[in-house]
């Protein structure tokens, strides 16, 4: 497989991605459910070499997995919360007692280690003040080494995006 070289180095193999690859890339992050043979005439290739070029993405861990997105409103789930929060100190200890404590937690959706005021950013997804309220209780307040949080309700969302630009393409 020929590669022109883009600036895009992946993985420890150094995996150079072509327009192709870049391609396929970007349907799949609008459809990951695409078959293989409609994806591989919309990037113009054949449907094995469209299979192999993806099937050396995922070994690679360019793509990390297949998910579905749901919709958290639909769901029942109508507030964004962002919570900051700062340790009582920066131990390698207290920093992986409270990611080990975090990654536990379903409710958290997403964590930052953060530079800057706060330690770390976490967003979660509430259906109410009520369940935010269970979710302090149960969840935040019990994560270990934290000196202080400052929550944020978010109003709504402006842009929310899952694919990630390649190559000024999205």
């Amino acid at each position: 497989m020929h590669y022109r070289e883009l600036g895009i180095m992946c993985g420890a193999a150094k995996m150079k991605l072509d327009r192709l690859d870049q391609k396929i890339l970007n349907v799949l992050q609008s459809d990951g459910r695409i078959a293989n043979a409609d994806l591989a005439e919309k990037v113009g290739l054949s449907p094995s070499a469209c299979l192999r070029r993806m099937r050396a993405l995922e070994e690679a861990g360019i793509i990390e997995k297949y998910v579905a997105l749901l919709d958290q409103k639909k769901l029942g789930r109508h507030m964004d919360v962002f919570v900051e929060i700062s340790l009582t100190g920066q131990s390698k200890e207290t920093l992986e007692n409270f990611e080990r404590a975090v990654a536990r937690s379903g409710e958290i959706m997403e964590c930052f280690l953060m530079a800057g005021d706060a330690d770390y950013i976490l967003r979660l997804s509430a259906r109410d003040p009520i369940d935010f309220e269970r979710i302090h209780r149960d969840h935040l307040a019990q994560l270990p080494g934290v000196l202080r949080m400052k929550s944020s309700f978010a109003i709504r969302p402006i842009v929310r995006r899952t694919a990630i630009p390649l190559n000024g393409e999205t």
